[in-house]
């Protein structure tokens, strides 16, 4: 099949996207890499009556450092911080992160931003961006707002952004050269959606310890304060927060989402940074 019917425009300012869309009759629908709403549409489960591609806008291409942050338009795509093109400042996280998302095909052209508005609960980079307390800039005809990660998605496939919304870019704070982290992904093969997603990082001068329970119904679970799970060696602390998350214990979600929260606090303790 192939998508229905729809007009087309190519702003070069946000601040034109947003014009675009506000008076629109219908369904408008912001778009920059398609790969999530491309298929969509080619399967008619989403018929916009207009797409606003983004990508003409060099504002959401930028990648800059901001004194303890970096700033990353919401246009760069997975490929680009693979390929360390900028400085990230998360000591290699977002890299191996980006690295682990589908395929290269769909990196290339899949964007940061795409992957955030479209929140799918299992994607990386919505469990990611909690686990960096990153900052979400939107912009729309009221003006600009800001948002922490942890806030942004309210459920499956549902954020806090408006129609005529458009997500501009993270700021993410740098970590310091002695913060340990883990990414632990459970798929059953490469570029599969994964079933269950751990993420564990620990920046003690920057008084962070932080873990995410991800791949879970709902938003990523947070653990705000993970020093206990390191410290620890007592399994049974995992339980109440692997509840607290939604997963019913005993079931085979459980224990996947044990299992790759057990291994990522596993490689922080021995202080192996993937690569």
């Amino acid at each position: 099949m192939k998508a229905a019917i729809y007009d087309y425009a190519k702003p070069a300012t946000c601040d034109s996207a947003v014009a675009i869309v506000s008076p629109t009759e219908g369904m408008a629908k912001f778009v920059a890499g398609g790969q999530s709403l491309g298929p969509m549409m080619n399967l008619r489960l989403a018929q916009p009556d207009m797409l606003v591609d983004l990508r003409g806008i060099a504002a959401l291409r930028e990648c800059r450092i901001e004194g303890g942050t970096t700033f990353f338009g919401a246009c760069i795509t997975h490929a680009e911080i693979e390929d360390r093109k900028w400085d990230d400042g998360t000591q290699g996280l977002m890299p191996y992160v980006a690295r682990g998302i589908a395929y290269r095909a769909v990196r290339n052209r899949g964007t940061l931003g795409g992957s955030l508005a479209h929140a799918d609960p299992a994607a990386d980079w919505i469990n990611t961006m909690v686990a960096l307390d990153a900052e979400l800039l939107i912009a729309g005809p009221d003006g600009s707002r800001s948002l922490a990660a942890g806030d942004w998605m309210s459920g499956a496939f549902t954020t806090a952004l408006e129609p005529d919304e458009i997500l501009t870019g993270v700021r993410v704070r740098r970590l310091s050269s002695a913060a340990r982290w883990a990414y632990y992904k459970f798929n059953r093969k490469p570029g599969e959606f994964a079933e269950a997603i751990a993420i564990v990082l620990d920046d003690a001068p920057a008084g962070i310890c932080r873990a995410v329970i991800g791949a879970v119904e709902g938003p990523p679970y947070l653990i705000a304060n993970a020093r206990a799970l390191l410290d620890s060696a007592h399994a049974a602390l995992l339980d109440p927060h692997l509840e607290a998350a939604g997963l019913e214990a005993g079931s085979y979600e459980y224990q996947v989402h044990r299992v790759a929260l057990e291994r990522a606090i596993a490689m922080v303790r021995d202080n192996r940074k993937q690569t």
